[in-house]
């Protein structure tokens, strides 16, 4: 993991400081709600549809041991109304009876960021402190800059990897972070990196995804997409770059955003995102992005030319850490007939635990989608139980993944059944990883203020249906996402199955899409689902997700081998499922 300097620490123990004047500032009137409204935000900070929500950045996903006990601590020391205000305000709106009110609590979102829902304001400045008190903070969660970059979750440690790309990600860390040019962007702006052929990173899906690869003759660079996005008008980024040199990708990524910001929309924050300036422009602005590159680096001498030394210097924070026994006696021999005794065991390690760069080790997702508790999130008890899986058996290292779970990448292999029979008694390892429970959602109606609807009892709903690990077994690989509202924030657009809530004269309603993706390899290249008909009532919705999954099994291809969902869908289109569909919702109309 990346080690901060003592100026990192600094400066972040100083933006916590300042954030605490302007609290107290504000607190006495001195600053008025419009003058404090941008400096909360600026530090993560939102005030959502109940109470104030804090975004913390997760740089690339990775925290340690510490951290997570940090976390834990501000889950259960401060993620709670500090009266009955909260309370009292919802049960004058009726929903106090409807509305999840879980406090102690942190989310993982899918762009592996940590959200809190219920801290006062009154005690944010604590909490900057204690966060900065363990090298985190919010800076740049949120307003129309440059977001936390993504990385994909096995970085460093996957088998399929041709580079990794953490040290890339802090280096542009650093150099975006209060960059004057990038802090007022006619809109949010977020990068994600990949340095695997597989696309975990769902880089097509981002204002601009970065792909490592070497050419041939064997230089490292970049392949350079932009203008992906999703939202009311979903879009797949673009190649601009085959191949760029991995020295030039900072000056090329400021061409980029200075052109974005030159022509970007202001006027319609619908219409600011870059994937619209792309779109309408099409070559004038690859063309616009190319002269002002040619500019930057022949004019100005590419004043953010990465040097070999630079990069080696933060590459050193990323060498594999020191192998460490627990002390088990499970040899990898072992560890196999393990799988043949014990059934959980083995469905275990075939759902949930994937093979390493270093054959010795192995990669651990611990699940946290299990009923009665949202999608991504995690307890106050369970951050602190996971600090303590990592420090066991991950050398103190978790990371949080694209799909709300918690990575362990260190794993020793004779280590597995161990950290196995911990996780059941944590309630941490569901044999469910990428099937139709391991759904993304984001918290929807419930919190936030943008939503038309509510999420997580459509994710409590479903997975309550499909609690049998072998009916998922049989449905397979199917990636199951929802969203409250158009802003996407549970990337329905990218799911096998993506659910949209909508707002129907003022009643909660879900459109359901068909055949999107992410961009990995088992879902092919990336592209959003196709909407198969009229929105559903929220009490439809379980019903039709079951006759769309019937009707996949019962037209799948089962001759060389069993079909996948996506595939199923792609051969014959989404006609069937959409009857399956209307013919649920006649059947529960009928019985209502």
């Amino acid at each position: 993991m990346y080690q901060y300097t003592e100026f990192d620490k600094a400066f972040v123990r100083s933006r916590a400081a300042q954030f605490r004047d302007q609290l107290e500032r504000w607190q006495t009137g001195k600053l008025s709600e419009d003058d404090f409204r941008p400096l909360r935000l600026q530090n993560g900070w939102y005030v959502q549809r109940h109470a104030p929500m804090l975004r913390v950045a997760v740089p690339y996903g990775e925290l340690s041991s510490r951290q997570l006990r940090v976390l834990a601590r501000i889950a259960r020391e401060y993620d709670s109304p500090e009266d009955d205000v909260y309370r009292a305000a919802m049960d004058a709106q009726g929903l106090l009876g409807t509305t999840r009110l879980p406090t102690h609590y942190a989310h993982f979102t899918t762009r592996t960021n940590v959200q809190f829902n219920w801290i006062p304001l009154s005690k944010a400045a604590d909490v900057m402190d204690l966060l900065a008190s363990v090298d985190m903070h919010g800076i740049q969660t949120s307003g129309n800059c440059i977001r936390n970059i993504s990385c994909d979750e096995r970085a460093g440690v996957a088998i399929d990897e041709v580079e990794d790309p953490r040290p890339f990600a802090e280096l542009m860390r650093q150099w975006t972070t209060l960059h004057p040019e990038f802090a007022f962007l006619p809109r949010k702006f977020k990068i994600a990196i990949t340095g695997a052929s597989e696309d975990r990173a769902a880089t097509g899906w981002h204002d601009v995804g970065l792909s490592l690869r070497y050419n041939d003759q064997g230089e490292l660079g970049f392949k350079v997409s932009v203008g992906g996005g999703m939202g009311r008008t979903p879009m797949i980024a673009p190649v601009l770059r085959e191949f760029l040199p991995w020295t030039q990708i900072m000056n090329y990524i400021e061409a980029v955003v200075r052109v974005y910001n030159r022509y970007g929309r202001r006027d319609n924050k619908y219409k600011a995102r870059i994937k619209i300036l792309v779109k309408a422009e099409g070559q004038a602005y690859i063309d616009d992005v190319e002269e002002e590159f040619r500019q930057i680096v022949d004019d100005d001498g590419g004043p953010h030319t990465i040097a070999q030394e630079e990069l080696d210097r933060v590459r050193a924070s990323f060498v594999p850490p020191v192998s460490h026994d627990t002390g088990s006696s499970q040899k990898p021999a072992a560890i196999d007939a393990l799988t043949r005794e014990h059934a959980r065991f083995g469905k275990w390690v075939q759902r949930n635990v994937a093979l390493h760069k270093d054959p010795s080790m192995r990669i651990v997702t611990l699940s946290f989608k299990r009923l009665h508790q949202a999608p991504g999130d995690a307890s106050a008890e369970q951050l602190e139980i996971v600090a303590d899986l990592a420090e066991l058996y991950s050398a103190g290292e978790a990371r949080v993944t694209h799909t709300q779970n918690i990575v362990l990448p260190w794993v020793r292999t004779e280590n597995l059944f161990a950290l196995w029979q911990a996780a059941c008694d944590a309630g941490l390892a569901s044999a469910n990883v990428q099937l139709l429970t391991d759904l993304i959602s984001c918290p929807g109606g419930d919190f936030c203020a943008l939503a038309n609807a509510r999420s997580i009892p459509i994710a409590e709903a479903i997975t309550e249906r499909y609690q049998d690990l072998d009916e998922l077994d049989d449905i397979g690989e199917v990636n199951l996402h929802i969203s409250g509202c158009i802003n996407s924030c549970g990337h329905h657009h990218s799911g096998h199955i993506g659910i949209l809530g909508v707002d129907k004269d003022g009643r909660e309603w879900y459109q359901v899409t068909l055949g999107g993706s992410d961009g990995t390899v088992r879902s092919g290249a990336p592209q959003a689902g196709k909407v198969i008909g009229p929105s559903f009532a929220a009490s439809e919705v379980p019903d039709v997700i079951e006759a769309i999954l019937l009707t996949y099994r019962d037209i799948r291809n089962t001759t060389d081998r069993r079909e996948s969902f996506i595939d199923t869908v792609r051969r014959v289109g989404i006609d069937p499922f959409k009857a399956a569909a209307n013919a649920a919702r006649m059947s529960v109309g009928a019985s209502a």
